[in-house]
This record gives C-alpha cells, structure tokens and sequence, in this order.
C-alpha cells in the first residue's frame, strides 16, 4: 500500500513486509530499534568511505518556533549560546536550524521517521495529522508547524532520541544507496518483495537506517533537509561523482555539494593550518 503520492509505503520493516517474508525480522520495540536479519541481504562497503556522516540541517520560515517544536519531536536539547541548533550526547545527534527566505512550497524529498509514544503527543507539541494509522498503515503522516511532512511510528517505550529513519525520495534507489555507502559506508540492504533500499551500520550515524524510497516525479527545488558529512579532501568525494554547488568562501566555511540525485549536502574539511600555509608561502 503506497500512502501520500508515493512516498511512504506500506509494510516497511518495522511493520512487517507487505507481503513478503518476514524471517530474519527482529523487532526491539523497548529500544526503538529493528535489525533485518540477513535472509534479506546487503552488500558492506564498510573500510571504503571517503567521508563521515556528521549532522542534519532543516531549513525554515521561523527559526525560533520550529527549534522548539524539532527539539521536543526528536528530544533534543538547544544550549543556551545558540538557540537554533539542537544538540544530544554525540555530535552527530546536532540538528541545525537554517532559516531560509523561501517557504517550502513542494512534497519534501527528504523526510524524518520518528518514534513517539502517541500520535496525540505529536499534535500537542504543534503538528497535523495528514493520515492516520490505520490496520494497513502503522504510521502516520504527518505535517510540522510548516507544512513540511515527517511520519511517526508509535510505541510503547520510547528513548530520549527518537530519531528512527532518514528517508529520501529517490528515482533509482539502489543507485543512490550504493553512492552513498561507497562514500560514508555502511551495509547496502534490500529486500526483493519491496521496492526500497536502505543503508545499516553507517559509521556515526546516530539513527538506524537512512531510507531510499522510489518515487516517480523528478526533484524540483532545494530540499529543505539535507546532511553534513566530513571528509579529509573533498576532491575523492566529487571524483565519486558528487557535484560541487558552492564552493569554501568568505561567506561559509564549507562545500555545498550534491549527489548524482541532486540531494544537496555539504563537506566539511580539517581546519587549514594558516600558520604553516604562510610558512610555505614564504619559503
């Protein structure tokens, strides 16, 4: 069952395999966690990786209302010398919050999972339901303070980071899970009774799986979340075939890049030694 043009399916696997096998299932509900057991079978790339997965950025209208509301979904805090940044016990749980003068105006094209112990908790703290659970549909849809779409998968227990899955709409999800595993590692999964890719055991990555989801219609705007990755060089990373949108500058101490997809993320590199650059410069 395809649910909100195409791009939440049903069955996914924590919920069961719409159809397909479910040996090798395990489901840890208390921890919020589900491993697929190998009868479906993925492809490790783990030791190749040109970068390290590093953060999440959202982009939004109103920066202050939409910290708060990310902050209480995902449990996460804000520190008190920079209130649009969320931050957990490890770095790579920091969300940034971008504000952006364009209002998200298309289907997001990448998508947050989260955990929650009610779908009413979630309308309390400021979201919509856009569609409800169902007996066929065992998430909900649902929309932020924004307009911008985000699911939720009730349970039981629920840990203090509730971050499940990070979900991008893609047209060749196998091509793009591979590109992304070729370049921060991790364990290319799929199952054959399902149309969707996604990657496991990911170094850094704070959350479980990050989900490539077919979807027919092509990318059309910025998308309004996107990923920050560390890399020793960036050249190895476009060598790979990411292209570079903006480079280092003045303005910002980064590479905005984007994969073959046109999923914009950007590279950090080591900090410059500007002593030793001014050293070789002279000698």
């Amino acid at each position: 069952m395809v649910c909100s043009a195409g791009w939440c399916w049903g069955g996914r696997w924590l919920e069961g395999w719409a159809g397909g096998d479910r040996s090798g299932l395990r489901v840890l509900l208390a921890g919020g966690d589900a491993t697929l057991g190998r009868s479906v079978g993925g492809t490790s790339v783990l030791g190749m990786s040109l970068a390290r997965y590093k953060d999440l950025c959202i982009d939004v209208g109103s920066t202050s209302a939409m910290t708060a509301f990310w902050g209480r979904v995902l449990g996460l805090t804000t520190p008190a010398d920079n209130p649009t940044v969320l931050v957990g016990d490890v770095p790579e749980k920091t969300v940034w919050i971008n504000k952006v003068p364009e209002p998200r105006t298309v289907k997001q094209r990448v998508h947050l999972d989260v955990l929650t112990s009610s779908i009413d908790e979630l309308e309390k703290l400021g979201a919509k339901v856009q569609r409800p659970i169902t007996d066929e549909q065992h998430w909900a849809v649902m929309e932020d303070p924004e307009g911008g779409e985000f699911c939720g998968f009730v349970r039981d227990s629920v840990p203090q980071y509730r971050l499940m899955e990070l979900i991008v709409d893609s047209a060749d999800p196998e091509a793009q899970a591979r590109w992304w595993a070729g370049v921060v590692g991790g364990d290319v999964n799929h199952n054959p009774a399902n149309p969707w890719y996604w990657l496991e055991n990911v170094p850094g990555l704070p959350f479980p799986y990050w989900v490539f989801m077919p979807v027919p219609e092509p990318k059309t705007v910025k998308n309004r979340i996107h990923w920050d990755v560390t890399a020793d060089e960036l050249q190895p990373v476009l060598d790979a075939g990411a292209t570079l949108l903006r480079p280092k500058d003045d303005e910002v101490g980064w590479h905005v890049c984007a994969d073959p997809g046109g999923n914009e993320f950007c590279v950090f590199l080591p900090p410059v030694d500007e002593a030793a650059e001014d050293a070789d410069d002279e000698a």
